[in-house]
C-alpha cells in the first residue's frame, strides 16, 4: 500500500484555536501537538493516512462531539499513542515535558506490551490497566472512547478478522461505557459503526427498514398536527423525528440484531427555556392525551448522569410513540454528557463522577469479576427509588434491596438484613419497583453473605463490596491452610520448630518479593508458591550451615477446617464428595481449594507432586452448617418414610416433606428439606437413613 495521504495540519490548528478558544492554559495543547507530529513523523497507519492524524482526530473528536476542552486533557490525547508506538519515548519523558497530569492520562491510555501468556490474560490484562487508570482519571475513559470512536469511522481499511475483533469489544465494552458516561451520541454511532461490521447483511437490511421508519405518514402527520397547534397560538419550538439506530435493535442478552422494536421511533420537541418545555407538555398532551403514569419529569428530578427532558407517551392509532421535550442546552447535554469545563483536577467531585470512578476501581481491580456484567449492568435504564426521608436514589432496572443499601452507605449494605418497601416487609434480594420507599433493615453485625448474592446485585458498589468480602473470607481460610502446611512441611524436613518466628525470617520473604509472612500463608495457601520452592530459600538464606535436605515422601500433608464457605472451598463436581467423609484430597489454588473423593478418577489423569496435593479433613462438631439440606428418596413407602424421619436424630429439624411422583403410586418420590447445626450432626443424619436401606441422593448446600 502507498502511503500517501497527506494531513493538513494548518487547517487543524485552525480548527483546534476555534474549539479551545481562549483558554489561557491552551500552550501546554500546542506544545504537545508540536511534540506528537516530531514522534509520529514517518509513521503511517493502514489507511494510508500520515499516523499524526489519529491522535489529532482523537483530540478534536473530545473538544468538538464531546464538550471536553480541559488544554492538558487534549494533550494528553495527542500523546496517547506515543509511548507505545515510539521506542525513545517513555511515561517518565511525557511527565518531565508537560505534568504528572498529563503523564496519568497518557500512562492510563498505554496498553501493556511486555507480558508471556496466553492471549485472553493479556487482553484481559490490557482492559484491566485501563479501568485502573480511569478510576484515578476517568479522562483516561474519555480519551479511550474518542480514540475507539476514530478508529471505528477509519475501520474500513483493516482486515476482516480485526474489523470483526474491534466491533466485538465495541459492543461489549466502549459502547456501554459511553452510555455509563452519558455520552448518548458517541454510544448510539459506536453501536450502528459495531453493529453494522458484526452483522453486515442484516444491518443493511434494518437500515433500509429504519429509513421508512423516519419517513412513514402517520410519524410525519403527527408532526404536522404539533406544528400546527404551536403555530396557532404563537409557541415556538421545533419537532423532530428521530428514527432509533441499530443501537435499539441489539439483543445484548442474546448477543443478535432483532428484526423489530415495539417503539422505534422518537418526537423531539426544542424548545427555548425550561418554562416553555412544560407549554409545550400542554400542547401536547391536548394534541395526543398521554398513557396513565407515563409522564417522566427529568428536568425536575435529572438523571444522575446529567440528563434532563420531559418525557410523555402517548398511543395514536393503535401505537405508542415516545415524545421528549427539552431545551437546545438540555439536547446537547443529553449527547455529550456533562464533561464541558470538567477536569478531575478539581477537589470537588460531583457525586456522578464518584460512582464512575468507584465502578472503574471495581472493574479494574478485581479479576473475580466479569467486567463485561458490570458495564451492562451499568448502561441499564434507571428506577428512581427513595429513602424514608424523601431523598431519591437512582438504581438500574433490577436493582435489589441490598443495590440500594450499598448506594446508601457501604456500611448499610453489609449489614442489611432486608428492607421495609411501603408497609410491606422483603428480603435482600427483593426486586426493587420505581418510586419505591425503602427503609434497611440492618443487623448489628456484617452479614455473611451467600456467594450467589452477587449475581442479584446490579450496581457497581454492590458488586464491588461483595466481592471485596468474599475475597478477604477466601483469603483468611487460604491463610490458615498456608501456615498449617508450611508447619507440617518444617517438621518433616526436621527444621527448626521456631523457624517463623525467627527474626532474620524477613532476608526470605524479601527474596520471594513478599511484604509479610501472612502474605508468605497466602501464596501456599492459594498454591502460587510451591513448597520445594520456599524450603529451598529457608536452607539457602536461612540455614546455609545445616546438613543438605532430604525431601521426604510418602504421605501429604494434611488439613483441618472448620468453614464451609463456598468463597475458597469447591467440592469438586467430578466426584461430588461429602465433607462428612473422614477424609478426603484438596488440591490448592487461586480459586480455592478443590475437594476431591480419595478414588475420584479425575486426579489420576492430573500429573501432581507430594506438595501439590492436601489431605482434608473437617472438625465435624465445629463446622456450622448454615444452609437448608434436601434429601430425595426414591421409591419410598409413605409408612417406611414417616417412620425414618421420626426416628431421626433429635438435631434434624424437619423442614417440609413432600411427594414427588407426579402420579399416584404406593411406593412414590420424596423431597426432604430440615435444618442440622453441625456436620456431625449432618453425619449422624446420612448414617440413620442408610440404615434404612432407602435409596436416596443428596448434594450438600453450603
Amino acid at each position: 500500500m502507498a502511503y500517501t495521504i497527506p494531513f493538513d495540519l494548518e487547517i487543524y490548528r485552525t480548527q483546534m484555536r476555534q474549539l479551545l478558544g481562549d483558554n489561557p492554559g491552551a500552550n501546554v495543547f500546542w506544545q504537545a501537538l508540536d511534540f506528537a507530529i516530531e514522534a509520529h513523523d514517518d509513521q503511517w497507519r493502514k489507511s494510508g493516512e500520515a499516523y499524526i492524524m489519529h491522535p489529532c482526530s482523537v483530540a478534536k473528536i473530545l473538544a468538538e462531539e464531546m464538550d471536553v476542552t480541559h488544554p492538558e486533557i487534549l494533550a494528553a490525547a495527542l500523546l496517547h499513542d506515543t509511548v507505545e508506538d515510539v521506542e525513545e519515548i517513555t511515561v517518565d519523558l511525557v511527565g518531565e515535558k508537560f505534568g504528572q497530569y498529563v503523564e496519568a492520562i497518557v500512562d492510563g491510555c498505554t496498553k501493556i506490551t511486555q507480558f508471556t501468556g496466553d492471549k485472553q490474560t493479556h487482553y484481559k490484562m490490557i482492559h484491566r490497566k485501563i479501568f485502573s487508570g480511569a478510576a484515578l482519571r476517568p479522562e483516561v475513559m474519555l480519551v479511550k472512547l474518542a480514540d475507539r470512536m476514530h478508529n471505528l469511522r477509519t475501520l474500513s481499511s483493516m482486515p476482516q478478522h480485526k474489523r470483526q475483533k474491534v466491533a466485538d469489544e465495541t459492543i461489549d465494552i466502549y459502547a456501554p461505557l459511553a452510555s455509563a458516561l452519558g455520552l448518548f451520541s458517541l454510544k448510539r454511532e459506536m453501536f450502528s459503526r459495531a453493529l453494522s461490521y458484526k452483522f453486515p447483511k442484516q444491518s443493511a437490511r434494518l437500515m433500509g427498514q429504519i429509513k421508512q421508519i423516519g419517513e412513514a405518514p402517520a410519524v410525519l402527520d403527527i408532526v404536522h398536527q404539533l406544528e400546527q397547534r404551536a403555530e396557532t397560538i404563537w409557541f415556538t419550538c421545533r419537532v423532530n423525528i428521530r428514527a432509533k439506530g441499530l443501537w435499539a435493535y441489539y439483543d445484548a442478552k442474546n448477543r443478535i440484531l432483532r428484526k423489530e422494536i415495539d417503539n422505534p421511533v422518537e418526537i423531539l420537541i426544542v424548545v427555548e427555556n425550561t418554562a416553555a418545555c412544560y407549554q409545550a407538555l400542554g400542547i401536547l398532551n391536548q394534541a395526543f392525551p398521554p398513557l396513565p403514569r407515563t409522564l417522566r419529569d427529568f428536568i425536575a428530578s435529572p438523571k444522575h448522569t446529567g440528563y434532563q427532558s420531559l418525557h410523555a407517551r402517548a398511543n395514536i392509532k393503535g401505537k405508542e410513540f415516545l415524545f421528549k421535550i427539552r431545551t437546545e442546552d438540555m439536547a446537547r447535554r443529553a449527547q455529550r454528557g456533562l464533561f464541558k469545563g470538567w477536569s478531575s483536577k478539581n477537589s470537588t467531585q460531583r457525586r456522578f463522577i464518584r460512582e464512575i470512578q468507584e465502578m472503574f476501581d471495581a472493574l479494574g481491580s478485581d479479576e473475580s469479576m466479569s467486567y463485561r456484567d458490570m458495564i451492562a449492568a451499568s448502561g441499564k435504564k434507571e428506577i428512581y427509588t427513595y429513602t424514608p426521608q424523601g431523598d431519591l436514589i437512582y438504581l438500574p432496572v433490577n436493582s435489589t434491596v441490598l443495590d440500594f443499601a450499598f448506594r446508601v452507605h457501604t456500611d448499610i449494605g453489609h449489614t442489611c438484613l432486608g428492607a421495609m418497601i411501603g408497609n410491606k416487609r422483603g428480603p435482600l434480594n427483593t426486586i426493587l419497583k420505581d418510586g419505591d420507599v425503602v427503609r434497611i433493615i440492618r443487623a448489628e453485625r456484617p452479614i455473611h453473605f451467600d456467594l450467589k448474592t452477587l449475581e442479584l446485585c446490579q450496581t457497581p458498589r454492590a458488586r464491588a463490596e461483595l466481592s471485596k468480602t468474599f475475597k478477604i473470607r477466601s483469603q483468611q481460610v487460604a491463610q490458615s491452610i498456608g501456615l498449617s502446611v508450611i508447619s507440617q512441611e518444617i517438621r518433616r524436613y526436621g527444621l527448626p520448630a521456631d523457624l517463623l518466628a525467627r527474626t532474620d525470617f524477613n532476608k526470605l520473604l524479601e527474596s520471594l518479593d513478599l511484604k509479610n509472612i501472612d502474605e508468605l500463608y497466602l501464596q501456599i495457601g492459594e498454591g502460587k508458591l510451591r513448597l520445594p520452592v520456599l524450603i529451598d530459600r529457608i536452607k539457602t538464606i536461612l540455614l546455609p550451615d545445616h546438613p543438605p535436605l532430604i525431601r521426604p515422601t510418602g504421605a501429604f500433608n494434611t488439613i483441618e477446617l472448620t468453614t464451609l464457605d463456598p468463597a475458597f472451598i469447591k467440592i469438586s463436581a467430578c466426584c461430588k464428595p461429602s465433607p462428612t467423609e473422614s477424609r478426603l484430597y484438596g488440591l490448592l489454588s487461586e480459586r480455592g481449594l478443590s475437594v476431591h473423593s480419595m478414588n475420584c478418577p479425575k486426579l489420576e489423569t492430573i500429573k501432581l507432586q507430594r506438595e501439590d496435593i492436601v489431605y482434608v479433613r473437617w472438625k465435624q462438631k465445629e463446622t456450622f452448617v448454615a444452609k437448608k439440606q434436601t434429601l430425595v428418596f426414591m421409591a419410598a413407602t409413605r409408612q417406611k418414610i414417616m417412620m425414618y424421619c421420626g426416628m431421626a436424630p433429635a438435631e434434624m429439624k424437619l423442614l417440609d416433606l413432600v411427594v414427588l411422583s407426579k402420579s399416584p403410586t404406593a411406593t412414590p418420590d420424596w423431597e426432604l428439606v430440615f435444618d442440622i447445626p453441625s456436620l456431625y450432626d449432618l453425619r449422624q443424619v446420612l448414617k440413620h437413613f442408610d440404615k434404612s436401606e432407602l435409596p436416596y441422593e443428596f448434594d450438600l448446600e453450603f
